[in-house]
């Protein structure tokens, strides 16, 4: 579970029905945020005057004006702090808090307590387990005392029992606090020897800030906050109940221009939720708690998670590029460690994504799609392995399973599937032409192919681990939603995570005999964006970051440095094109040779994994080797190594027999000379 920030909004105000003046003559009422915002400056005003005039500039900043407002509010009984911050603006509580005022600095909140629903949510719709990714919490830290400040020890975690050392707390913090805010950042995680524990843990965290001396003060200013914290822990859940969300393949908001993912919403051209678990998806989040699955996001690389902990990885709606090792570990992790895979992907079309562009009166520019709803290029990539890919379809319309009636919104279509999956095909009609009308939205037409059978689920195991495919992901997202498929993604769950082959899934006339392969181009990359401005892999550093376990922050992960190898990060080929200032991306060809390759080894169980000379003496060029070449080299290179200096202690005897027969000959020459 992670936020993107800090707790926002600070308070809420008044907003509805507003009465106010009118720009001509007369009252009229108002409603929304924009008559919120007078209404705190107005109580802003009012506090002010509560300071004399003589003692205002020493005490009065914004940082002091903020703690009277965020700790005089009355906190609501239905939203969460995502939605109220600290609660309806109290102009009394406000006023007593300022009246007496002396500065000092304090961290809002002042309490995290994970057992208060729905106050704390999402934080407190899951319990914390040992060998979950941590749970981060963003606190703001307000310093009345001055406009810059500083962290003058390391924050203390202080619990209320020995239990509570079971807690391990990591901090991330501002190295300065100017002007007069900084964060301080809870990195929590349960200690593995509290894998059995259930119970609650509780203590205090306290952090001391000290400013500058002010003028006509002798020593500096300090403070100590305090911050009281109370999570539940439960026993480390089974592993087909835990879900793992890949929140690193979504693109971030604000960003480039990332398209709504339903194209027959026209009021609504950014998807710029960011496809969060706890935004968009929150309804998702519920449901899935309701079933008692617990769900983790993963806010690094896919080589950052130990797959043996986790029943299913859970990839929705995703844009983001991999990196070659992030390919391959999958790749072993479904193969090998029985990992589970459901993927909900989106519409990819590239000339649906130019005529999407547009002009931003704001920017003065014109915006066009770094990518389609989804990047199905990547996440071909990502499946290529498996022998999965999808199209460039846009397909819409209604069909049903088993009696569940289904929405499909602007979703893709499966265009190669491997022999002996099962393959789920409906009528749905084809809309992959858009027409932009003079004011940016967008209609679609629809063109030839209408009701045309088109392959959209697919379901089938993979080695030890499985996978299933979806080409939608709208009956997944709380935006735009027209009918939810809550229904098939509890079925998938149940196959990919506890190995469950609902018969729904499973008929036997969905069974493939020989694998599907259409004869056309798979979607390709656009070349006239510069992807790499909003990627967090193209031109980036393979590294876990702060949102993976600990004892691998700041490294590649689990299990992607081969033994004796010194591998090399995947890199982007990049060059500028002629007629563009953009950046034109390319992927260099050796992952193409790499996927070929582990196609062949999926479809030929016991091919030998290397069948040329390049791969069998790989590990010279640093590429990639498995467990019996690097076994092998252990007796390889000795030998090779004993052979060469045998060679060259015989190359030396001969040389020196050779040099002593020389001058043997030269000796006998000179003695019969001066014999004659």
């Amino acid at each position: 579970m992670k936020s993107y920030g800090r707790v926002k909004p600070d308070v809420v105000a008044y907003s509805r029905d507003i009465i106010g003046s009118k720009i001509s003559t007369g009252c009229k009422t108002l409603s929304g945020t924009s008559v919120a915002s007078p209404v705190v400056a107005g109580v802003v005003c009012l506090l002010v005057s509560v300071i004399p005039e003589d003692k205002r500039k020493l005490i009065l900043n914004p940082a002091a004006m903020k703690q009277a407002l965020v700790e005089g509010a009355s906190k609501l009984s239905g939203p969460n702090m995502y939605e109220q911050g600290a609660g309806r603006l109290d102009l009394w509580q406000s006023y007593e808090i300022l009246k007496n005022y002396q500065p000092r600095a304090s961290i809002f909140p002042t309490m995290l307590d994970f057992t208060d629903c729905p106050y704390f949510w999402p934080f407190c719709r899951q319990p914390m387990y040992a060998g979950a990714m941590p749970v981060i919490f963003n606190a703001t830290i307000l310093n009345g005392m001055g406009v810059i400040g500083y962290v003058k020890d390391q924050p203390l975690w202080q619990p209320s029992e020995d239990i509570g050392n079971l807690l391990s707390v990591h901090f991330t913090y501002s190295d300065v606090i100017w002007p007069w805010t900084g964060y301080l950042a809870l990195h929590l995680q349960v200690k593995d020897e509290g894998s059995q524990f259930s119970g609650i843990i509780s203590g205090n965290v306290t952090l001391t800030i000290y400013t500058p001396a002010a003028h006509g003060e002798s020593s500096p200013r300090s403070s100590t906050c305090i911050l009281h914290m109370k999570v539940k822990v439960v026993p480390t859940p089974v592993r087909s109940k835990r879900i793992l969300w890949d929140q690193y393949h979504n693109i971030k908001y604000p960003s480039g221009y990332v398209p709504r993912d339903s194209l027959n919403v026209h009021n609504d051209i950014l998807d710029w939720h960011g496809d969060h678990l706890h935004t968009n998806f929150h309804i998702l989040f519920n449901m899935l708690r309701d079933a008692e699955y617990y769900i983790e996001t993963l806010g690094s690389p896919l080589t950052c998670f130990d797959a043996s902990n986790y029943g299913t990885l859970l990839m929705v709606d995703l844009e983001d590029e991999y990196f070659d090792e992030e390919i391959q570990k999958l790749r072993d992790d479904v193969i090998h460690k029985g990992l589970g895979i459901a993927v909900f992907a989106e519409w990819y079309h590239v000339d649906t994504m130019v005529k999407m562009t547009f002009f931003d009166e704001n920017t003065r520019s014109w915006w066009t799609p770094i990518t389609g709803g989804a990047n199905i290029p990547a996440i071909n990539e990502l499946l290529a392995p498996f022998g999965i890919a999808l199209g460039d379809k846009i397909l819409t319309g209604d069909f049903s399973i088993n009696g569940e009636q289904t929405h499909y919104a602007s979703g893709t279509d499966i265009v190669q599937f491997p022999a002996g999956g099962f393959l789920h095909s409906f009528q749905l009609q084809e809309n992959s032409k858009t027409v932009q009308d003079h004011i940016g939205t967008l209609d679609t037409e629809s063109t030839q192919g209408k009701g045309k059978l088109s392959s959209i689920l697919g379901v089938i195991e993979a080695g030890e681990g499985r996978i299933a495919v979806y080409g939608d992901s709208n009956c997944l997202d709380s935006s735009h939603m027209v009918t939810n498929c809550y229904w098939l993604l509890r079925k998938i769950l149940e196959f990919t995570g506890n190995r469950v082959k609902d018969n729904v899934l499973f008929s036997e006339a969905a069974q493939l005999k020989f694998p599907v392969f259409e004869n056309i181009h798979h979607p390709s990359r656009r070349t006239d964006v510069n992807f790499s401005t909003y990627s967090t892999v193209v031109g980036k550093e393979l590294i876990c970051h702060q949102d993976s376990r600990f004892e691998v922050w700041g490294t590649k992960g689990y299990g992607v440095q081969p033994i004796g190898t010194s591998r090399k990060l995947p890199e982007y080929q990049m060059h500028e094109s002629s007629s563009s200032p953009n950046v034109t991306i390319q992927i260099a060809g050796s992952r193409q040779d790499k996927v070929e390759r582990l196609q062949r080894n999926l479809s030929i169980p016991n091919a030998a994994k290397f069948d040329d000379k390049r791969d069998y003496f790989g590990f010279i060029g640093h590429e990639e080797v498995d467990i019996g070449m690097l076994m092998a080299s252990q007796w390889m290179i000795p030998c090779f190594a004993a052979t060469a200096c045998l060679m060259l202690y015989l190359s030396c005897r001969v040389q020196q027999k050779r040099r002593r027969r020389r001058k043997g000959s030269v000796a006998s020459a000179n003695r019969l000379t001066s014999m004659v």
